[in-house]
């Protein structure tokens, strides 16, 4: 049977794959199999990826723009689509190609949200109309951060990262930095001086608690790339990591100040201004 005729359209169409920031990032404890407890607020921003579909009849996902680190299989975009037709049965397949603006390495999320995109777009254009949270629970075998992206609205996040609570956050223009550094994920939470036991916090408390990023003195003592620029960016407003590293942050309550404050930026460093989004511009993807 034609797409056509199933109301499908095979032409190529552009979806955005937002970063997220982690506005803070404690460790609380482990579990016994050795993964790390945290507590977040994983925030949207308005700094994208551009993920390109087009469905075709053939069944089969081909990656047209492949990174040359990365090969098309192991391709997060590819892995999620394989996932969705194994998960449904799906026949048709897609053509993708991935316009890479956020930077790789950086904690902002990238091929996480990259692959969240793709779970969100493809259960509309394949019109499987599967539920948000069966989308998250395949999603979380893509890696920790996809569910998040999914779930596609500001969140406490807890656990290893699959507990989620919707919170409000303000408006915010934020900074952010990219240290040409990259970080290893897995070095960060194997090093012995890992702060670990930061006390529980709840959601009613955000807005008192003090709150940092335990993952940062650890980076900034492998990275000093990354203490550098978070002490640059600490003159204007209060600096601090996101998720693992590299990228810096801080916030600010308008773009005109934001902006004056990248006018400044040393040629040694990059930097780009970014906004808040309170969801995810796929979220009504889902149900």
């Amino acid at each position: 049977m034609a797409m056509e005729s199933l109301g499908i359209n095979s032409v190529w169409q552009d979806f955005p794959a937002p970063a997220k920031l982690n506005l803070f990032l404690h460790i609380v404890g482990r579990r016994p199999d050795g993964y790390h407890l945290l507590q977040s607020v994983f925030q949207l921003i308005d700094l994208s990826d551009t993920i390109s579909l087009r469905v075709n009849a053939s069944g089969e996902v081909i990656h047209h723009n492949p990174l040359p680190s990365v090969p098309a299989e192991a391709d997060l975009t590819v892995r999620a689509a394989r996932l969705l037709q194994h998960a449904t049965g799906c026949k048709l397949g897609v053509d993708i190609r991935v316009d890479k603006r956020l930077p790789m390495g950086g904690g902002v999320g990238g091929g996480s949200s990259d692959a969240a995109t793709v779970m969100l777009a493809l259960n509309r254009l394949w019109q499987l109309n599967l539920p948000r949270s069966k989308l998250m629970e395949l999603g979380l075998s893509l890696g920790a951060d996809v569910p998040f992206f999914i779930f596609g609205e500001s969140a406490f996040v807890e656990g290893i990262g699959e507990i989620m609570t919707p919170v409000a956050t303000p408006d915010t223009h934020f900074v952010i930095l990219h240290p040409a550094v990259h970080v290893s994920t897995p070095q960060i939470f194997r090093d012995p001086s890992l702060t670990r036991n930061t006390p529980p916090i709840t959601v009613p408390l955000l807005s008192s608690a003090f709150t940092q990023n335990d993952l940062e003195a650890v980076a900034c003592k492998s990275h000093p790339k990354i203490a550098e620029s978070i002490t640059w960016l600490s003159q204007y407003a209060n600096a601090r990591m996101t998720g693992s590293g590299s990228c810096v942050f801080a916030s600010f309550s308008s773009p005109n100040e934001a902006n004056s404050v990248i006018y400044d930026l040393p040629k040694n460093m990059t930097g780009f201004v970014a906004r808040s989004l309170s969801k995810h511009p796929l979220h009504e993807f889902a149900e």
